[in-house]
């Protein structure tokens, strides 16, 4: 009647758990071709030792080629060393073996989102816990921040700056709850709840950050990884990271780092800072990471050109020859600007795509030059402006003293140091640029940046519909202004003789020789102010150089060479309609029957 203990099913054990993710993992997540492959990879590549097999860090580096001038290997391989123990984080660091393995691949290309689908926003805190060292003394400062924080209203009296430093952000509920991913993974095996509800907990955010340095060269490997291609190899790359090159990559990821904090006062990169900056400063930071990991799902040992006679096959398709990344060279864009682009840009729409419509120091600085170059691409576009700081001590003579005149007076300090003077702009318009009479053009899917020496992003809102106006005289400020109330008529506006700056706005004047970008974080308009910088900040530069980029391909290319082709006939067709061509009585009996000549006319002399 009764039962005893024994025969009561006992809970699984970590392993036999681990191993049936594992599987599950394996069996959803891949194809059975990138199994197979990935089984092959393993094999080869893993060291024995005790009836275990396993990889290691140096094994992996050489398989990824990660490149040794970065140093970034170690902090790699600390990374998968604590996904691998997914989903029990608390016994990390685990030993690489296969099942670990099949983990690491699986969510660090993001395949894991076929099987959990709660948790597949949740990778960004995964990668984040992989990443972080646990501070005891910081996380008990952590709890009195947020004690204090907690004890009134007026608890936070600091001075403004870095609003993501402000107390208390690290305790929020997305910190508190359990990991969505892991419990995701355990409900998928149907584990019993008391048992997953003892082991969430293992790994929490408090007291945790990422070292500066260790993100620093995160950033530069992926700065490198953006583009690259599941079955491309990293050393096709190798040339961005020697000489000059890599001076460049560093200064990028030194950018983009100041996003986070100021390296200056913060060792590191709290989990705070970590998700309140990258939704939507970098939300594509970690695609890079697919491709790379995808490579262990393909084996080199696999030789599809063989028949199975052995004979090799002469129906074999030549190699593609893809275009190179950036088929243009400038003075503002390169590699690693493209990269940059494409930590919130869609690399999609960026590689091998661009087309240089339009270069100040080539073509001349006037907007009847970026007119004549620009207006009929009928594609989205990038705009790049970049620029050295004016004086804090204003000229008022030349062109800078007309330029300064017509702006208010300065009330907002420099948005960088004195010593990062150099300054790159530049917005993603959506729609075909134009003329502007009386209102702006642009929708809610453009995009303000700034690109260094601070990486920050400003999406459009839906405040106001400002957004670009391409005006030329008789309004009264005529330029580019983005951001901004379109500028008025030279007659209607008698009495305003100060540009209207928007509250984040971007304005370049007509000639090109001067800039500004404004930023008022306490006011809304026809943009989101910055969640990194939650303080006013203005910036006045002098113009090195404006570009303008066409994202698209071979078929907008043809529909703007076309109409450039038509516009050239036309003008040529008005050109000669009938005059000039040696017939001086057709030509004055034309001009007779047109009325310019003829009855009290004279018209000026035929001969």
């Amino acid at each position: 009647m009764g039962q005893s203990l024994s025969d009561v099913a006992r809970p699984p054990s970590k392993e036999e758990i681990t191993a049936e993710l594992a599987e599950k993992f394996a069996r959803k997540c891949f194809e059975p071709l990138e199994l197979y492959s990935f089984k092959d990879n393993f094999k080869s590549l893993a060291d024995h030792q005790q009836n275990v097999r396993y990889l290691k860090e140096d094994t992996i580096a050489r398989f990824l080629e990660l490149p040794d001038i970065l140093a970034v290997s170690p902090i790699v391989f600390h990374m998968l060393t604590y996904i691998g123990a997914f989903p029990f984080l608390q016994d990390a660091p685990v030993i690489l073996g296969f099942e670990q393995m099949i983990m690491v691949v699986a969510i660090m290309t993001e395949r894991y989102t076929k099987i959990l689908s709660r948790g597949a926003s949740n990778r960004r805190k995964l990668l984040f816990k992989s990443l972080a060292v646990y501070d005891r003394k910081l996380s008990e400062i952590e709890k009195q921040q947020y004690d204090a924080g907690t004890s009134g209203p007026n608890s936070n009296t600091h001075a403004p700056g870095f609003a993501i430093d402000e107390a208390g952000d690290d305790l929020d509920d997305d910190t508190i709850d359990d990991d969505e991913l892991v419990l995701a993974a355990l409900d998928s095996l149907d584990v019993d709840e008391a048992f997953k509800t003892g082991d969430s907990h293992a790994a929490t955010t408090h007291g945790a950050m990422i070292p500066a340095d260790n993100f620093r060269k995160l950033i530069m490997l992926l700065l490198l990884l953006s583009p690259l291609d599941s079955q491309e190899s990293l050393s096709v790359y190798v040339n961005r990271v020697t000489g000059t090159e890599l001076e460049e990559l560093r200064t990028t990821a030194e950018n983009i780092l100041s996003t986070f904090i100021n390296v200056e006062k913060s060792p590191g990169i709290t989990y705070a800072q970590f998700s309140h900056v990258i939704p939507s400063n970098f939300p594509f930071l970690f695609n890079g990471f697919n491709p790379l990991f995808e490579h262990f799902l393909f084996s080199k040992n696999l030789d599809f050109s063989k028949r199975k006679d052995n004979s090799v096959s002469k129906a074999m398709a030549p190699a593609v020859v893809l275009p190179p990344l950036l088929q243009d060279s400038s003075q503002i864009m390169n590699l690693n600007v493209l990269s940059q682009l494409s930590f919130f840009i869609n690399g999609n729409e960026l590689f091998r795509r661009l087309r240089l419509l339009y270069s100040g120091s080539e073509a001349g600085f006037s907007m009847g030059s970026f007119e004549t170059k620009v207006f009929h691409w009928r594609a989205p576009t990038i705009l790049l402006v970049s620029g050295t700081r004016l004086p804090d001590s204003p000229s008022n003579s030349g062109s800078e003293g007309v330029f300064n005149d017509s702006l208010p007076p300065k009330r907002f300090p420099n948005g960088s140091p004195a010593d990062r003077d150099r300054l790159i702009f530049g917005a993603l318009v959506r729609q075909p640029w134009r003329h502007t009479h009386r209102e702006c053009f642009g929708g809610e899917d453009m995009v303000l940046f700034q690109l260094a020496p601070h990486h920050d992003v400003f999406p459009a809102s839906s405040l106001n519909r400002e957004y670009v106006a391409f005006a030329k005289p008789p309004i009264a400020h005529p330029g580019i202004n983005i951001g901004c109330p379109h500028p008025k008529t030279a007659q209607s506006s008698r009495h305003e003789s100060l540009r209207h700056l928007g509250p984040v706005s971007l304005v370049i004047d007509s000639s090109f020789e001067y800039g500004v970008f404004t930023h008022d974080y306490s006011s809304g308009g026809a943009f989101s102010t910055s969640t990194s910088r939650k303080y006013n900040f203005q910036e006045r530069f002098q113009v090195d150089e404006i570009e303008i980029w066409g994202c698209g391909g071979d078929e907008e290319a043809r529909v703007q060479r076309e109409r450039w082709e038509w516009e050239a006939r036309e003008a040529e067709a008005r050109r000669r309609v009938n005059l000039g061509t040696g017939d001086i009585a057709a030509d004055r009996a034309l001009l007779e029957m047109a009325g310019l000549i003829g009855a009290n006319r004279s018209g000026g002399s035929m001969a």
